[in-house]
């Protein structure tokens, strides 16, 4: 009962994202599978990744040829049974008997064995994949719950609907900050292929290679961050004094502090545990971390700029974390709307006159975007929006910008993208100042 490491690693991380909830994205890059061959540790994203995007669609399909509901069935063996059908119908390069064999050799290693020989007919009455590249192509917005795909077509249209559903069922592209101009030499060295950035002339797109496996992201001289993630960075103003209310992981304060290097950066996260690692990860001298509740600050004085990049339900990422859409409710986005609403309102409350803040989230939903920000307008009547576009053509102006079509990135007076729509993932930004008196 010999299982592939990549199988038997997928197996195991699959049934941990679902019985702890945590996010599979930092479990595939975690110390634990660094010993993988790069080979096995490709076909572990690959199966981990592929089964969390596709869940509903091939629990759809394991229903139509299984005697027992998928609901009814052990995890364990409804996991073996997701990975085999997987392989089957979306990866060519992989034998069925292959698939099939050690989808019932994971039965066994997870000790169902009695369970074994269903998994393999099962896996078996699958009908002959034909063309394997055509996979699951023409599902992609069953494989959505259905409350997120009517909602978002009320908000952005079928036409932007199918392009979001359909971009987050694919691999989405990975793109890079260079910490360390010098870095991009390395990574090339190194057999990283590197194309320009699409919204931002300073960031660089990943065409190849893995860059988390070379020298220059070891010693933190490259950060991997989406680009719609950089250009909010690049939103915030300067001044003496700036303030990042939630700022792990750290990316964005990161951006902001070589933006801005004559600042002081106030970096704030609530967990403890979290920013012991963002003072590992943030070697910028004008940056102090602090473990604070930015709702309940404990600091003095005002800030010039404010990021408000705050906890969300995360939507507009769900190619890169797909198991989020299987975890989200519809009452979820009323709880964090309240979480998003309490740390606007306080950090309104802590701008200097004349100060700006970005408020954003990585959320395509209106009830955290959008409604939290007319709230806290209403809730304090000297505050007021900025139009996004201003900063957008300031840094277009200074060279920075790269995305040529303004329009397109913004609704309104917010930036607001969408993926699959723009090649990136979906971010809502606003800019928000109170005038100076």
């Amino acid at each position: 009962m010999a299982v592939s490491p990549a199988r038997a690693a997928a197996f195991d991380v699959l049934l941990r994202v679902e019985r702890t909830k945590a996010f599979a994205s930092e479990l595939l890059h975690s110390a634990q599978f660094r010993q993988l061959a790069p080979a096995d540790h490709a076909l572990l994203v690959e199966l981990v990744m592929g089964v969390l995007r596709w869940r509903s669609a091939l629990d759809a399909r394991i229903a139509s040829y299984s005697s027992q509901s998928p609901a009814k069935l052990d995890l364990e063996v409804l996991t073996a049974l997701r990975l085999g059908l997987y392989q089957l119908v979306c990866l060519d390069r992989i034998p069925p008997y292959a698939a099939i064999s050690e989808s019932v050799d994971l039965t066994k290693r997870a000790r169902k064995r009695s369970a074994a020989s269903f998994v393999n007919a099962v896996l078996r009455r699958m009908p002959a994949r034909g063309k394997p590249a055509a996979g699951l192509s023409g599902e992609e917005e069953a494989a959505h719950p259905a409350w997120l795909v009517e909602r978002w077509r009320t908000e952005f249209g079928a036409e932007a609907t199918a392009k979001i559903c359909r971009y987050d069922q694919g691999r989405p592209p990975a793109a890079i900050h260079l910490r360390d101009p010098a870095a991009e030499k390395a990574l090339l060295e190194a057999g990283v292929q590197l194309e320009p950035g699409i919204l931002l002339r300073t960031a660089r797109r990943v065409a190849a290679g893995d860059v988390t496996r070379t020298q220059p992201f070891q010693e933190g001289l490259v950060a991997v961050q989406d680009e719609a993630s950089q250009l909010v960075a690049a939103l915030v103003g300067g001044g003496p004094r700036i303030l990042d209310c939630c700022a792990a992981p750290g990316g964005k304060t990161a951006l902001i502090a070589e933006r801005h290097p004559a600042s002081r950066i106030l970096a704030a996260e609530l967990h403890p545990h979290r920013a012991r690692l963002l003072r590992r990860l943030l070697a910028q001298p004008n940056v102090e971390v602090v473990a604070a509740d930015c709702t309940q600050p404990g600091w003095a004085g005002r800030f010039d700029s404010i990021l408000a990049d705050v906890p969300c339900s995360g939507t507009g990422t769900l190619a890169r974390n797909p198991e989020i859409k299987w975890r989200l409710t519809p009452a979820d986005l009323k709880d964090l709307r309240g979480r998003q609403a309490a740390i606007l309102g306080a950090a309104v409350q802590q701008l200097a006159p004349g100060g700006t803040l970005v408020y954003s989230t990585c959320s395509l939903e209106p009830e955290e975007n959008e409604q939290v920000v007319e709230e806290a307008l209403n809730t304090f009547g000297g505050a007021e929006l900025v139009p996004c576009r201003k900063r957008l053509e300031e840094l277009r102006d200074a060279g920075a910008l790269a995305w040529p079509d303004l329009d397109a990135i913004t609704r309104g007076p917010f930036l607001r993208t969408l993926p699959g729509v723009h090649p990136c993932d979906g971010f809502f930004a606003a800019i928000i100042r109170v005038p100076a008196h």
